[in-house]
This record gives C-alpha cells, sequence and structure tokens, in this order.
C-alpha cells in the first residue's frame, strides 16, 4: 500500500525468480495494478520535450548510468550510449535535471513546450480544442417527474464544463433529432429515422448538400477516408456562446410525441443515435478528445443496437437467454457497437451511458463500446435519485488547477529490459497492435502488443499488466540485481496541452527459490484483484463452471507450494501469514456478482465488470470481499468478520461493497428506535449510537465515484438480505444451531458452502500427493 500511494502501482510479486522455469511454478502470474495518471504533489512538470533513447526510444529516467565528463547516458532498456543535447551542456552531480532525481520515478512533459534556452528559437505545438461534449438524450420517459429530473441534471452539467468546452446535442426517441445550437436567432433540427445507421458518409452529404467534401484519411493506416464537415459549428458551439440557446433547448425538451399502442414500449433508437453523434465528432474533430454521454431511460427497441422488441409481451434477455443463445438481438446489436470501438479510440472518443431505468437498457450489448473508450457507466432506479444526482455532478469534478479532473485521446506504451516481456493488459483499453521486443509470445488478457489506446481515463483509472520473465536458468543477474518496466502515457490534457508522463519502475529479482523468501514478497489484496481480473476476462467468453475450475487449481496448486504440511494429513497444513487471506479473496470472488450471474440482469453484471476493471486495487478488494464495522454498547465501533456470527440482535452494522452501503440494525436495537428511546434526553447515548453508522456512510459515499446505494435495514426485514448476500454463511439450517442461552448469529437458510468447509476442501486437496 505504501508503494501505491508513492508509486501508483501494486505488485503481485515484489521479488520474483528470473528463469522462466521458476516463474511457472510460482503460480500467481507476475503482475502490477498500475494507475498512470495518479495525482501527486510532488510530480514535476517539465516544460520541455523529454530525452529518449535514439536506440529504442525508452526516455531518461534516474536508472540510467550517467557520465558526466563526457555528457553521456546508458539506457537500462538496451544498454545504447546516448549523448545529451546541447542545453543539458551544464549537468554534473551537483546539478541534475529533474529526470534523474531518484525521487522522481514518475515525470510530467508538456510535449511541444521549449527549453528556456531555446524560447523563440522552434515552434510551440498547437493547442488542442477544448474537449468537446456530445449530449444525446432519451425523450422516452415514463413520467414528468422523469423528465424534469433529467433537465435538471443537464442544466446542472452545463454549469460544472469549462466555458470553452465544446457541446453538441443530440435527442432521440421514435426519430433522432441532430440541434443546430450555433444560430440563436433560428433553431432547426436534422431528423434521422431511427430504424437504420447513419455513417459519417452519409451524415456529412445530408447536412452539407452539395457543398465539396475534404476526404481525410482515417488513424492508424485505415483504408477508408472520411469527410471533414463544412460548418462544423452550426451543431458544435463553445458553451460560453451557446449555453442560452442550450438551456432554452432543455427546457422546451418533450416527450417523445409518437403514440405508443397499449402494452408495448416506446419505440426508442439508441443504437441510431449513438451512430449520429459518433459520425458528427469524426467528421468534425478527428483526433481530439471528446465524450459522447448518453441518458438512457429505456432499452432499444428499433434499428441498429434493438435489445428488445416493442412489444411488452417479449421480455429481456437474460443470462439464461444469453447462454442458450437464445436472445434474438443481442448478437447483432453487439456486432453493431463492437464496430464502433476502433473508430472511437482512433479518433479519441469516448461513449459514457448513464441510466436512469429500473428496466434494462442495452449496457450489456454496449459493454465493449463503454469499456473500450475508457466510458463511465451511471447506474440509477431513476433520474430522481440522489444516486444519480451524486454520481453525475462527481463526474464533471475539478482538480486543483481548475481544470476537470479527466483526460483525453490517451495511449500507453510499456518498455521493458531483456529479462521480462509484457503478456497484456486487463482494462479499459483496446490494443495498437504495436510490436516490440518487450512483446512476450503468450498472451494474458489484451497481449501481443506494447501500446493502448484508451479515448478517455481519470486519475484513478488502473490497469493490470502481466508479464512473463524469459531468463534462463543459472543466467547471471544483471548489475544491481533488478528488471525495469517503464510506462509512456500520453493524453490530451483538459487544457488543450498535450502531455506525456513517464514512470519508470524497478523490479527485484529473486536470487533464490526458497518458499519462505518468496512468500515475503507476496501481496495477497494485489493478487487477488490480479486474478479476479483474469476471472472475469474468461468469463466473458467461457462457461462459468470452467472459470471457477481455473481459479480453484491455480488456489490449490498455491497452497501446496507455499504451505507447511505432511502429505495426506490436512490437520498438519499452516499456511504463511503472508497466503492467510488469499483462499479467503478466492471464497468471496466464487461467490460474488463478477463471477456468479444469478440475481443480476445482463446489464448489471456489465457494470460490475466495468467497474472492476477501471477501479484501483483497495477499491476492487473492497468489491471481492466487503468491510464490516459494528457499533454498539459495548465500546467504539470495530471491524468484524464478514459473517453470520457478527449480525446479533444488539448491535448495528455497517456493510460497505463499493456498489452498497447498508445500515443494518439488530431486532433489539430496532425495537428500541421504534419505540423513540432516542428521543429521550436519559438516552442521548442511544441517539449517538444511531447517528454514528449514518456519519460514517455519509463520509464513505461523499468520497467515493459513483456514488454507493444507501440501504437502511433492520434484522429480518426484506432489504436485510443485501447483508445476508456478502456474509459468511457459517450458521445455516444444516448446521448444529447455538445452545439455549448462547448468541449464534443469524441463522441462515442457503445451501451455499461456508468459508470453513471451503477451507475443509482446500486443505485436503492441497495435501494430496
Amino acid at each position: 500500500q505504501d508503494r501505491e500511494e508513492k508509486e501508483g502501482v501494486r505488485w503481485s510479486w515484489n521479488l520474483y525468480p528470473q528463469s522462466r522455469l521458476e516463474g511457472t511454478r510460482m503460480v500467481i502470474p507476475l503482475g502490477c495494478l498500475l494507475t498512470p495518471l495518479k495525482e501527486w504533489a510532488s510530480v514535476p512538470l517539465l516544460t520541455y520535450e523529454p530525452i529518449r533513447c535514439k536506440t529504442c526510444a525508452a526516455i531518461l529516467n534516474p536508472f540510467c548510468e550517467v557520465d558526466y565528463r563526457s555528457k553521456l547516458w546508458v539506457c537500462p532498456f538496451c544498454t545504447a550510449r546516448n549523448t545529451f543535447p546541447q542545453h543539458y551542456a551544464d549537468i554534473s552531480e551537483n546539478n541534475l535535471p529533474a529526470e534523474l532525481y531518484s525521487q522522481y520515478t514518475t515525470v510530467e512533459y508538456k510535449l511541444g513546450a521549449v527549453a528556456p534556452q531555446f524560447q523563440g528559437q522552434q515552434p510551440m505545438r498547437p493547442l488542442a480544442p477544448p474537449p468537446i461534449f456530445v449530449y444525446v438524450v432519451d425523450v422516452c420517459l415514463p413520467t414528468e417527474g422523469e423528465t424534469e429530473a433529467l433537465k435538471d441534471a443537464l442544466t446542472m452539467s452545463f454549469n460544472l464544463l469549462p466555458e470553452n468546452a465544446q457541446v453538441a446535442f443530440i435527442t432521440f426517441g421514435t426519430t433522432v433529432q441532430l440541434h443546430e445550437i450555433g444560430n440563436a436567432d433560428c433553431s432547426k433540427t436534422w431528423v434521422f429515422r431511427g430504424t437504420k445507421e447513419v455513417t459519417t458518409q452519409q451524415l456529412v452529404e445530408f447536412l452539407s448538400p452539395g457543398k465539396p467534401l475534404n476526404q481525410q484519411p482515417l488513424q492508424q493506416g485505415q483504408p477508408e477516408t472520411v469527410p471533414d464537415l463544412p460548418d462544423a459549428r452550426r451543431f458544435i458551439g463553445t458553451l460560453s456562446e451557446i449555453e442560452f440557446t442550450l438551456t432554452s433547448l432543455v427546457d422546451d425538451l418533450q416527450p417523445d410525441p409518437w403514440p405508443v399502442p397499449p402494452n408495448h414500449r416506446p419505440l426508442r433508437a439508441t443504437g441510431a443515435a449513438v451512430s449520429v453523434a459518433v459520425a458528427l465528432l469524426e467528421s468534425a474533430y478527428r483526433g481530439f478528445g471528446g465524450r459522447i454521454m448518453t441518458f438512457l431511460a429505456g432499452p432499444c427497441t428499433q434499428g441498429p443496437g434493438q435489445t428488445v422488441s416493442d412489444d411488452l409481451g417479449e421480455s429481456l434477455r437474460l443470462h439464461n437467454d444469453l447462454k442458450a443463445d437464445t436472445a434474438p438481438y443481442f448478437a447483432k446489436s453487439k456486432r453493431f457497437y463492437d464496430f464502433m470501438v476502433p473508430r472511437c479510440v482512433a479518433n479519441g472518443h469516448t461513449v459514457d451511458a448513464f441510466v436512469g431505468s429500473l428496466d434494462q437498457v442495452g449496457v450489456a450489448e454496449m459493454k465493449s463500446l463503454i469499456q473500450g473508450t475508457g466510458g463511465v457507466v451511471l447506474f440509477g432506479d431513476s433520474f430522481t435519485s440522489n444516486q444519480f444526482k451524486g454520481s453525475f455532478h462527481k463526474l464533471f469534478s475539478t482538480g486543483k488547477d481548475g481544470h476537470l479532473r479527466m483526460a483525453f485521446n490517451a495511449a500507453m506504451e510499456v518498455r521493458t529490459t531483456p529479462d521480462w516481456k509484457v503478456a497484456g493488459c486487463i482494462g479499459p483499453c483496446v490494443s495498437r497492435n504495436k510490436k516490440s521486443t518487450s512483446v512476450s509470445e503468450s498472451e494474458l488478457g489484451i497481449g501481443g502488443t506494447c501500446q493502448w489506446g484508451m479515448s478517455a481515463m481519470d486519475y484513478n483509472t488502473t490497469f493490470a499488466l502481466y508479464f512473463d520473465t524469459v531468463g534462463q536458468q543459472g543466467q547471471p543477474l544483471p548489475r544491481g540485481g533488478y528488471r525495469y518496466m517503464q510506462v509512456i502515457t500520453r493524453y490530451q490534457h483538459p487544457s488543450g496541452e498535450y502531455r506525456l508522463r513517464a514512470t519508470t519502475l524497478p523490479h527485484k529479482i529473486s536470487e533464490t527459490v526458497n518458499p519462505n523468501d518468496l512468500a515475503q514478497a507476496f501481496d495477497q489484496e494485489a493478487s487477488a484483484v490480479l486474478m479476479a481480473r483474469i476471472a472475469v476476462f474468461k468469463a466473458d467468453t467461457e462457461h462459468l463452471f470452467d472459470v471457477l475450475r481455473w481459479l480453484d487449481r491455480h488456489l490449490i496448486r498455491l497452497v501446496a507450494k507455499f504451505a507447511e504440511y505432511q502429505n495426506n494429513e490436512p490437520s498438519t497444513l499452516r499456511l504463511n501469514p503472508a497466503f492467510a487471506l488469499f483462499p479467503q479473496f478466492c471464497y468471496h470472488l466464487r461467490r460474488s456478482e463478477f463471477l456468479q450471474v444469478f440475481n443480476s440482469s445482463p446489464d448489471e453484471t456489465a457494470n460490475f465488470r466495468i467497474m472492476l476493471d477501471r477501479q484501483t486495487c483497495s477499491n476492487c478488494v473492497l468489491m471481492i470481499q466487503p468491510t464490516l464495522h459494528c457499533y454498539s454498547m459495548k465500546g467504539p465501533p470495530q471491524a468484524v468478520l464478514l459473517d453470520s456470527q457478527s449480525v446479533q440482535p444488539d448491535v448495528i452494522l455497517l456493510l460497505d461493497s463499493f456498489f452498497e452501503v447498508c445500515i443494518h440494525h439488530g431486532e433489539t436495537i430496532a425495537a428500541w428506535r421504534k419505540a423513540k428511546y432516542q428521543d429521550q434526553p436519559e438516552y442521548e447515548y442511544f441517539r449517538q449510537l444511531l447517528e454514528a453508522p449514518k456519519t460514517d456512510a455519509a463520509n464513505i459515499i461523499k468520497d467515493r465515484f459513483p456514488v454507493p446505494r444507501l440501504t437502511d435495514c433492520d434484522q429480518r426485514g426484506s432489504q436485510a438480505r443485501i447483508l445476508l448476500n456478502k456474509i459468511n454463511p457459517s450458521t445455516t439450517h444444516n448446521t448444529n444451531g447455538p445452545q439455549y442461552g448462547q448468541q449464534g448469529g443469524e441463522l441462515m437458510y442457503t445451501d451455499d458452502a461456508s468459508l470453513q468447509t471451503f477451507m475443509e476442501h482446500l486443505k485436503k486437496l492441497a495435501v494430496q500427493n
């Protein structure tokens, strides 16, 4: 955790063998959880171009060997000797540039900036335009209250955006309406059919009939050509200039006028609206950061991306339908959104989904588009809910510099020393298919490349990187006994500046293969999250049984390697404290909503998996194994086991599972509260007891994005299932209950195996020959 705070990285193993053979015997792969843009006050912002190695293009860093007399530096990645540029002529042991200070393993550069000695001698790189926000608003809202709440949210977001932000506005229902907002004197709306996809070529020809089109090729060597949109400012304008027009447009929003027959859903053209937004940005702001923010109040019922028909007699697809391949629209709709991913990433545009509906809206079909472009999903039962309002407001939070806490049009590249290679990445990104000597032959996650693209990311977006060691048995260790990795992240800052952040990290090579020495270098939390991301990645394409079997095999092999025991004697097994919590994490992961889809819709499962793949290590651990705190009259609040034994009638429990915060009152506490004891002066301590978990829950909600759902429930009430679903069922109807006069915790009616049973089976399998 200390390293995560200092460097934004956590390794599964802080010490790892050099040879490939010994690496395979470690069971848990070597990997790290990296937050490339983590905010630190100590990261220097350098106003000159980075110094790169002439051979491998690695950036100057504190781990380079420097010859101050000859003004040379040796790259640790390829051992090439490089000369310093002219403006480094005064470098010495007592006069170092920032990138050579040992504490600055991460430095950030303003690309296009010029060293102070050479101001005016070379042109500055032009700034990018301000970030572009395209609002894609669903007008098929069920009630007038929903409409007003959505209007308030849109107006609030206009006030939070920077004044120079570029904004476009699209509404959709049965048809798709693209609004001209550049002409305040005469409003005009361009209407597209909701039953067909709108390509970029069609959009430009439709909006600019008879005008010559400027054809330009797409990025990344794509053969197609994309026309530029003449007079794009008719549809995308600067917020400070069009704010009145936008506000008036939102105030005049009306529900979709298309009649809805009885027992039918409204016709909703979500896919067509997204295609119009993608085509608009592709033709007007290609290569510059932008967000397509879709507000969804129900499923798509016509055209591309269709989720379900408009007949209410047809139910929305469930996991069983997807497993049996009986969902009639799912595969076609998923292919439609999958096709948009490379276009959006190549152009630097991301797609967000803001949901205000109790029903599914099609996030499962859009998962690849949202996750691949680095988009955000905000789920709410309604646009009127505090959960949606709070999350939407936090999306536009600003940093200390006054800019939005977002990064646009980013690319992340990994370089390694020759003794290890990158096998893949799991996170909100797509492959850029860049080959280098740092790429492993085996793939884990999104592999086969050393560079990944993401249209947007924030300062907490965390990627899982996996590595292979390629050394040979008996090979001498490199000088210093370290291997090195450099992560280069290039992105567009909200101010319009292009920036590059370089993080160079050492990793200790183990000189021994003694399990006791290696055990002390094991990070249980980071390893659990890295394994969870692999399991979720597999679950998208493999059967759940195969994924659970894969996870169990790795756990058994790990315990068998690092535990002390006598063969075929489970009672003799002793697990090193460095591994004590890992089986517990695996137990809760097997029962979590990331793998167990029972009682979750495909949209909810997609949302859970998207969040697991982008959050920090500590947040992911919280998702896998929630925390439970107990409040009682016997003492101060304290953390207790996530177990049914902790559910007592005279305590209050506070459960934090990242997505939900639940305050659970025991039966006795609930009875006293209903009797109004807290309102009597002599029971002031009881009132304070009731307020304590509420205060702590409010602090949790205040600091978290997205805002979790808050539930206040009583023991054996209907909402108590939220707590019971997460805790270990150590006392069930199949176990021996507590003796008379003893408090044995909550009796749970479930067939799920308890943690104790899980550990007994694990011990039995681990000690087998």
